[in-house]
């Protein structure tokens, strides 16, 4: 069942929001070649226990870490690792913040060092598609309207839209119903009403938008070794449009 959220509990959301975004923008400050992701996975349960959040991903489902940590081939889903991170390599950590009974969710992509242009592109790309997805998340829009946005954008761009992954709908439990393809038709699917939140948050590849699972069954990575990004924000929508809930101004 798809719920919608009061206005006090999108403030409860935005306050966890809030929090997240303030962890990101200290990872942004900590992403360098010879840091780890199990340094920065450390880092993030320190930095929620500190202001009284937790790691809502930490459990689900038996998923071990506070954070995902996925690099250069891993789509989403990559464990944190004591493999020092190094000069060209692309990082997303995602993660779930749980504060006062708020969640949010937001995923975010780094370049580490030194990127070469191609893989500057498919940073610019990608954040540049989870927004024209956002553009559509308005009362009255439907979900297809979200996918085929991102889905148009990116192919023009000579990039390819993982769909084994998607957008879901946020709180009380991480992932609720509606899904939100990052792929698909305009016009189809559920509507979007006021009081639902939402994520978005596109995977977009190098070459083939196909993966593969690894051994621990959680991280999915390209078939192509090709090099995957995301980013990724939690959204109400509200009569006035979207409202993002870990905008990173």
């Amino acid at each position: 069942m798809i719920t919608r959220k009061s206005k006090r509990e999108i403030e409860q959301m935005q306050k966890a929001g809030d929090l997240l975004v303030k962890c990101h923008k200290e990872i942004a400050k900590m992403i360098k070649p010879g840091i780890t992701t199990m340094e920065i996975d450390a880092f993030v349960e320190r930095f929620l226990a500190k202001h009284g959040a937790t790691p809502e991903q930490k459990g689900f489902s038996g998923y071990p870490y506070a954070t995902c940590a996925s690099i250069n081939d891993e789509i989403c889903h990559g464990f944190p690792r004591e493999e020092k991170l190094v000069s060209g390599d692309i990082v997303t950590i995602d993660m779930v913040v749980k504060l006062n009974g708020g969640l949010a969710d937001s995923a975010w992509s780094y370049a580490v060092g030194e990127l070469d242009e191609q893989g500057k592109r498919l940073l610019e790309v990608t954040k540049t598609s989870l927004y024209k997805g956002i553009e559509q998340a308005e009362v009255g829009k439907r979900i297809g309207d979200i996918g085929h946005a991102i889905q148009t954008y990116a192919e023009a761009q000579g990039f390819s839209v993982v769909r084994d992954f998607t957008g879901h709908g946020i709180g009380p439990t991480i992932h609720e119903p509606p899904h939100i393809p990052h792929f698909g038709l305009p016009n189809k699917g559920a509507r979007l009403k006021e009081g639902m939140v939402i994520t978005i948050e596109p995977m977009i590849n190098e070459g083939s938008w196909k993966s593969k699972m690894d051994a621990n069954n959680w991280t999915a990575r390209t078939i192509d070794k090709g090099r995957s990004a995301q980013y990724e924000h939690t959204i109400a929508i509200t009569k006035d449009g979207p409202l993002i809930l870990t905008e990173q101004d």
